[in-house]
């Protein structure tokens, strides 16, 4: 069988730190700081630089754990037998979204994979740009699934367009910015903005909002991906927050929230998926970015938003 600590070495990779590594396994925290650190010193060099947020691979840690990782794959593969071989998408597709704010747009596209290929598997996992950028080096991932400007500068990956997708700002029902006849950056600036995280590459236009205002972004921007939080902030407070314009002609959004006309003159950031240059996409992968360019929500005008958030889950 395959050495155990391949399995905890790619689990740390993916998860970013032992402690997360070991609750997906079912193991203690130790055993898995043990294991790994008994590898390294069996293999002469470090796979993990450590710190107090958690772990990051070093370069040798990137090929070791990319070779454990097809490793792993091939393996399991084996010991399903000869159903594999009939079905190329019988598989786990590994799925890492950037920023996790961008998972519900995934919904349309996963139906219709599931559908047509009712064998593949799906594990999904959202996070930091820089996250996913790691986890898709390091083979913990198949695709990564975010905007195409941020993947822009990783010349080890491959990027295939997707259709970009709307997003507006939001506010609650007597918001005092809904009074502006024309909302401008100053009226923007007097309330606190909820973003999500690695919004790349439109961190620097937030933080534009209130550097043009004399603002301190520090002190009115929120980092927040999970939109139903982002929801109830905006519907408890004066914080403005950003949403798919799709989602804006829902009953739910109507009952609660108001569009705030701003974004929508603004260039619309494509998205993309991105998978190692090196590597050949598998079936499942391949299948994957044609039901996102098939199923993904495209805006009906040819201008939109700078943002990132979107809310396909409820509000």
């Amino acid at each position: 069988m395959v050495d155990r600590r391949l399995q905890y070495v790619v689990a740390t990779a993916r998860y970013g730190s032992f402690t997360a590594a070991a609750e997906q396994i079912g193991v203690t925290q130790s055993a898995i700081t043990k294991s790994v650190a008994d590898l390294e010193q069996q293999l002469g060099y470090s796979l993990f630089n450590r710190n107090a947020r958690g772990v990051l691979l070093t370069e040798e840690g990137r090929a070791f754990v990319e070779r454990a990782t097809r490793l792993l794959d091939e393996t399991q593969d084996l010991l399903r037998g000869s159903s594999i071989g009939s079905d190329p998408y019988a598989a786990v597709l590994r799925i890492g979204v950037c920023p996790a704010s961008l998972e519900s747009l995934l919904l349309e596209p996963l139906s219709t994979l599931s559908a047509r290929h009712p064998k593949i598997r799906f594990d999904i996992v959202g996070g930091t740009f820089d996250r996913v950028v790691q986890q898709l080096r390091a083979g913990a991932i198949d695709v990564a699934f975010g905007y195409e400007a941020a993947f822009e500068q990783q010349p080890d990956f491959r990027r295939e367009p997707l259709p970009p997708v709307p997003t507006t700002f939001f506010v609650k029902h007597g918001h005092p910015i809904l009074t502006c006849n024309n909302v401008t950056i100053a009226d923007v600036a007097k309330y606190d903005l909820i973003v999500p995280s690695g919004s790349a590459p439109h961190d620097f236009a937030w933080r534009q909002i209130y550097e043009e205002a004399g603002v301190d972004p520090h002190e009115r921007l929120h980092i927040i991906d999970y939109f139903p939080i982002v929801a109830r902030l905006v519907h408890e407070t004066t914080a403005i927050g950003l949403v798919s314009i799709p989602y804006t002609n829902t009953r739910t959004f109507k009952s609660r929230f108001a569009r705030v006309p701003f974004l929508e003159l603004l260039p619309l950031p494509p998205l993309c998926c991105a998978t190692r240059l090196r590597w050949t996409p598998r079936p499942a992968v391949r299948a994957f970015i044609r039901a996102c360019r098939e199923k993904l929500p495209s805006s009906p005008v040819s201008a939109s938003v700078p943002a990132a958030a979107t809310a396909a889950s409820q509000a």
